[in-house]
């Protein structure tokens, strides 16, 4: 865990293995595995120190005494991962050592179970970048309904459609005053590349939530995973904007105004939403009020496009 930054990126442009090699065993369309190369992409072959709980991203790695992943990786407890990434920014700054610290975790650590620890390490400003891929169930478990689920979303343990809406996650971390915080999206990739790299380059905790789809537990199509979180930008359900010290807001991508029929082209594509649990009417309501929420922040204490 000592070794330096200047030591990990020893290898010529282009020369170093992608942060997930290849052989793993994720799924087919699996949207962490596209959030994983592209991570390792946007730190430009700066090797982390990555902090993965208990999830579907722990299980990629593989049977010791290999590894899918290239790169140093601490499995932590489905509840500690930020404090594991505590740790190590730590050691790391105990040895002069700029590496970055990364948790990649799910939604079942970061929404529910890992919620404390990451509260936590927001509220001390740890340098830390925490990512979460938000497949919206327990996937590594059987596809378990979370507080990432959807509302009228159909889980093993929502059989009849879940019931309330999905936790704002980005409210609660943006409630924070973390330096930075951004949803990112699979279907955008320059946007996907320049948000992961704000967050390596601000000093102190950054927040990044990326949209995952996962089609296991969506009971969609391996091949239309990426669709399927162009159309959740599109239709305005899964926003893309970024926030600067818990109150400077910027909206990368705003969507055409909510119609049911965009709404159903997303879920009309993923068998876990049950028709008679989902009130299309209320859902636009819902889009709009998220859009009006948000809309009135960025009038309000937005930044400039060009601004860093």
């Amino acid at each position: 865990m000592s070794t330096t930054a200047a030591e990990t990126t020893a290898c010529a442009p282009g020369q170093c293995e992608h942060l997930l090699r290849a052989g793993n065993t994720n799924c087919a369309g699996c949207g962490m595995s596209v959030g994983l190369q592209w991570l390792g992409e946007a730190l430009n072959e700066e090797q982390p120190l990555v902090v993965i709980p208990a999830c579907c991203g722990i299980v990629t790695a593989g049977a010791f005494p290999t590894t899918a992943y290239n790169a140093p990786v601490a499995a932590s407890t489905f509840a500690s991962a930020a404090a594991v990434a505590t740790g190590l920014r730590a050691v790391a700054r105990l040895n002069r050592d700029r590496t970055p610290v990364i948790c990649w975790a799910g939604d079942g650590g970061t929404y529910d179970i890992g919620l404390a620890t990451l509260s936590a390490a927001a509220e001390r400003n740890e340098d830390i970048v925490y990512i979460c891929y938000d497949n919206e169930i327990y996937g590594n478990t059987g596809g378990q309904r979370s507080s990432a689920t959807p509302e009228g979303v159909f889980t093993t343990t929502s059989p009849g459609g879940k019931s309330g809406r999905k936790k704002d996650i980005m409210g609660i971390m943006v409630a924070h005053g973390i330096p930075y915080a951004a949803t990112l999206s699979i279907a955008h990739r320059e946007d996907f590349l320049r948000k992961m790299r704000t967050a390596r380059q601000i000093p102190g905790f950054s927040f990044l939530l990326i949209h995952s789809p996962c089609p296991t537990g969506w009971k969609s199509e391996p091949d239309e995973s990426i669709d399927l979180v162009r159309y959740a930008v599109s239709c305005g359900l899964f926003p893309l904007y970024e926030v600067f010290h818990g109150e400077r807001y910027r909206i990368n991508e705003r969507p055409d105004p909510p119609t049911i029929e965009a709404i159903n082209e997303y879920m009309s594509r993923q068998r876990r939403y049950t028709s008679a649990a989902v009130d299309m009417e209320h859902v636009k309501r819902e889009i709009e009020r998220r859009w009006r929420f948000l809309g009135a922040m960025a009038a309000e204490f937005g930044v400039a496009e060009d601004e860093d």
